[in-house]
C-alpha cells in the first residue's frame, strides 16, 4: 500500500531541507516556528479544492526519521558536521498540526494545514506534507469535478496504469466520489469496490470476436464486453447473440458494454437502440477512452444513453500548486515574530491564522489566532496532532471522509461548483491581519528593523 511512511521517509525531501536545517543548526536558531500549507489558486479553472490526503500526511510526519543509512548517505553527499548527524538521528517530530479534515471544501489562500515546531522540525517535512496533500487534493477535486459532470451517473477509476501514485490516486478519486477502481490493490488496501471489464487482447486473443465473447459469457455469472476492438456496430449485434444464448443455456447475464473509442454519442445511441430491441433494456452502457469533466458535461447534455463512465488519464495530469511559507517565528524580541515573503501577487500572510466559514457558504473568514470568534463562524482547522502524538479521531476511515466530501459539495452553492468558475468564492482576510500584513511588510523593507514604541 502506499505510504509515505512506509518509506525511507528522512530522506524524503529536496537537498535544500537538510542543508538549510545545518545552517539552522550552526546558528543556533531553532525556536518555534508556523508554516502554512495553502494553494494559491483552485485547480482546473474551479473556485475550490477537495482537500484529500491528510491521513498520509500525518503518517509521514509521525514517522519522519533517519535511519543509520540515511545519516550515512548524508554523510556522504556533504560535509556535515558529525553532531548535526547526531541531532537528526534522534530527529523526530514534536509539533502541533492543524488541518482542514479531509473531505471538506476548501478555497485559495486558506491554509489547509498549519504546523508549528521546532523550526528544523517543521522545515525538514515541508516536502512530504506538500506531496501527501497537494497530489492527493488534486485527484480529489478531479474527481469530483468529473462526477458532477456526470450527474448520477456512476464513475470508476482506471487510473493504476498512467497515474504516478496508484494508491493515492484511488483513494482520492474514491473521496472525489467515484464509485469503484480497477486497481486492486488499491481497492483492497483502503476496501474500495473494484471493477472492470476486459482488454482487446482478450477479444484479439481469439479467432473471432464472438468466440472472445462467448468464452467471456461462459465464464463469468454478470460480465461486461468491450466492443470496439474491430467494429462498434457490428459488435453490439454480435453481444446480443451472445447475451441471448448464454442466458439461456447458462443464466449467465450481460450486465453492461463499454465504449472505448468513437462518436460516444452516436455509437451509444445506436448500441441503446439494439439491446433495447433485443428485449435487454438493463444491459447498462459504461464509456472510457480519454474523457474529462468537460467531454462528460457534453455527452449528458446531448443525452447521451451512457450508464457510467470510466477515468483515467485525466486523473494523472496537473498541479495543485500547494505552497508551505513560514509565517511566524518565536523571536527573542518581541515584534518581529511575524514573517512575510514580498514578491508581490505572492506576497504571504503573516501570523498564526485561523479559518473560519460564516453560515452555509455565506464567506469564510482568515483571521490571527488571538481573534475571538466571528459571529456565525464555524472553525475549519482541526487539531490533528499535538506533542508530535495523533489526536483521536484525526483518521477516520475513508467511508466517513467519503460522506463529508459528498455532504460539503453537496452544500456549495451552483455558481462555485460550475466546470469554468467566473465566480470566486469570497474568501475575506481580518483587518488585523490586515494590518499585521501592512506593518510586517514595512518592517521587513526596512530590513527586518523594529520601531522603538513611544
Amino acid at each position: 500500500m502506499w505510504r509515505i511512511s512506509e518509506m525511507r521517509t528522512g530522506l524524503l525531501t529536496d537537498l535544500y531541507h537538510p542543508d538549510s536545517a545545518y545552517i539552522s543548526w550552526r546558528s543556533g536558531r531553532n525556536e518555534l516556528t508556523t508554516f502554512d500549507l495553502y494553494t494559491r489558486t483552485a485547480p482546473f479553472g474551479g473556485a475550490y479544492v477537495l482537500v484529500a490526503g491528510l491521513e498520509l500526511a500525518l503518517d509521514f510526519a509521525r514517522n519522519f526519521r533517519y535511519a543509520d543509512e540515511d545519516i550515512a548517505y548524508l554523510s556522504e553527499i556533504r560535509d556535515y558536521d558529525e553532531r548535526f548527524l547526531e541531532e537528526l538521528r534522534h530527529l523526530r517530530f514534536t509539533g502541533e498540526i492543524l488541518a482542514l479534515p479531509e473531505g471538506s471544501v476548501a478555497f485559495p489562500n486558506e491554509p489547509l494545514m498549519r504546523i508549528t515546531a521546532p523550526f528544523r522540525e517543521a522545515l525538514l517535512l515541508e516536502s512530504g506534507l506538500l506531496h501527501a496533500l497537494s497530489v492527493s487534493s488534486l485527484i480529489a477535486t478531479k474527481a469530483a469535478r468529473i462526477v458532477q459532470a456526470a450527474q448520477g451517473r456512476s464513475v470508476a477509476e482506471f487510473a493504476f496504469r498512467r497515474v504516478q501514485e496508484p494508491f493515492l490516486a484511488a483513494r482520492s478519486a474514491s473521496i472525489g466520489g467515484c464509485t469503484s477502481t480497477s486497481f486492486v490493490a488499491g481497492a483492497r488496501a483502503y476496501r474500495l469496490r473494484a471493477t472492470g471489464t476486459v482488454p482487446h487482447a482478450m477479444v484479439q486473443l481469439f479467432e473471432t470476436e464472438r468466440d472472445s465473447f462467448m468464452a467471456i459469457a461462459e465464464s463469468f455469472n454478470r460480465y461486461t464486453l468491450l466492443l470496439d476492438t474491430y467494429n462498434t456496430e457490428r459488435a453490439i449485434h454480435t453481444a446480443v447473440e451472445v447475451a441471448c444464448d448464454a442466458q439461456q443455456r447458462l443464466g449467465h447475464t450481460l450486465a453492461a458494454i463499454r465504449l472505448d473509442s468513437g462518436d460516444l454519442h452516436a455509437v451509444s445511441r445506436y448500441c441503446r437502440r439494439v439491446l433495447d430491441e433485443a428485449g435487454l433494456p438493463d444491459v447498462r452502457i459504461m464509456a472510457s477512452g480519454d474523457l474529462d469533466e468537460q467531454k462528460i458535461a457534453a455527452l449528458v447534455k446531448q443525452e447521451a444513453p451512457i450508464d457510467g463512465f470510466g477515468i483515467g488519464t485525466i486523473l494523472a495530469g496537473g498541479a495543485l500548486g500547494a505552497v508551505y511559507k513560514e509565517v511566524w517565528y518565536q523571536e527573542k524580541h518581541v515584534g518581529r515574530e511575524a514573517r512575510i515573503k514580498l514578491a508581490g501577487a505572492k506576497t504571504t500572510w503573516p501570523g498564526k491564522k485561523e479559518v473560519y466559514r460564516i453560515g452555509n457558504y455565506v464567506e469564510d473568514v482568515i483571521q490571527l489566532e488571538s481573534e475571538p470568534v466571528p459571529e456565525g463562524g464555524f472553525r475549519m482547522l482541526r487539531p490533528v496532532m499535538v506533542g508530535g502524538q495523533l489526536m483521536p479521531g484525526s483518521q477516520p476511515p475513508i467511508s466517513e471522509i467519503w460522506e463529508l466530501a459528498q455532504h460539503s459539495i453537496a452544500r456549495l452553492p451552483d455558481q462555485y461548483k460550475t466546470l469554468d468558475s467566473t465566480e470566486p468564492y469570497p474568501v475575506r482576510f481580518s483587518q488585523a491581519l490586515q494590518d499585521l500584513r501592512r506593518s510586517t511588510s514595512e518592517q521587513f523593507q526596512r530590513g527586518g528593523e523594529v520601531q522603538p514604541k513611544e
